[in-house]
């Protein structure tokens, strides 16, 4: 039987390499922006542009599909993941990256059926680089095929994570700790380039042995979930439990064993879901 979603898919590269192609323009101009749920949670009016643009292409050309988007959910439409073929869009992941012209941005592309991811697409422009997962067809980044890392030892591995956008002293206190918890087990390092679909891209390319991060959304880990296991990796809850996508947490690593090490570590910051008012 042919692919009954490849025509998406391929749908989405060209509109996330158009996407891009504004992103990369807006960047030369000067920025209006904007303050989200805290002075480190911005927006800018390229995002809102962006997903419009995106959502009113993908509508036009499958009306009968549903759509979860960072800047609609802001603007206060419901998070609300149902069986239908479900397009969901972070239009500019890396939105303070953006504003300061700090060279990772991605528009980021997950598409999910009943509930499961079956394809993703993160489109990191200024590097022009293309990811692409697709269930069981396997990982690219520019068309060559992504392979995670085999390393299962967690004082040799390279860790990506992000501090995020809250100042509650609380969740920052936390945040740091796990950090020092991890990285004086010891581990070789921890990175960080700004943004959640890129980090989990890395994991995928073998560049980063795991990613882990509480407090972003369904919207950053959609595109870049399918490519991670893809590529050969794995999505698990930072509790050690299954991967959840509405949770807000997640550690993406190159295999179980280092994914459930991270999890024996971490504190667990307590978080309102996605699909929660």
């Amino acid at each position: 039987m042919a692919d009954p979603w490849q025509e998406c898919m391929d749908y989405a590269v060209t509109i996330a390499r158009q996407a891009g192609e504004v992103i990369r323009e807006a960047l030369k101009q000067k920025m209006n922006v904007m303050i989200k749920s805290s002075p480190a949670d911005l927006v800018t009016a390229t995002d809102q542009k962006v997903e419009k643009m995106l959502i009113s292409s993908i509508k036009k050309k499958y009306p009968s599909h549903s759509f979860i988007g960072e800047e609609s959910v802001a603007a206060g439409e419901k998070c609300v993941l149902t069986d239908s073929p479900t397009w969901i869009i972070d239009p500019i992941d890396g939105t303070t990256n953006f504003v300061h012209r700090f060279p990772f941005v991605a528009v980021s592309i997950g598409f999910v059926v009943d509930k499961k991811m079956e394809f993703g697409v993160v489109y990191s422009c200024v590097e022009d680089k293309m990811y692409t997962g697709r269930k069981g067809k396997g990982a690219f980044c520019n068309g060559q095929k992504l392979q995670v890392s085999k390393e299962d030892d967690i004082t040799k591995s390279l860790l990506v994570t992000e501090l995020g956008s809250s100042r509650i002293p609380e969740t920052v206190r936390v945040i740091l700790s796990n950090m020092e918890k991890l990285f004086a087990i010891p581990i070789h390092g921890i990175r960080s380039v700004g943004t959640a679909a890129v980090n989990m891209c890395l994991v995928a390319t073998g560049g980063a042995d795991a990613y882990y991060e509480m407090g972003i959304h369904c919207w950053d880990m959609a595109g870049a979930g399918i490519i991670v296991t893809e590529a050969g990796g794995i999505l698990m809850d930072v509790t050690g439990g299954p991967f959840d996508l509405m949770s807000r947490r997640i550690i993406a690593a190159n295999s179980r064993a280092l994914a459930e090490r991270i999890a024996k570590e971490i504190q667990i910051i307590p978080l309102q879901r996605d699909d929660e008012d």
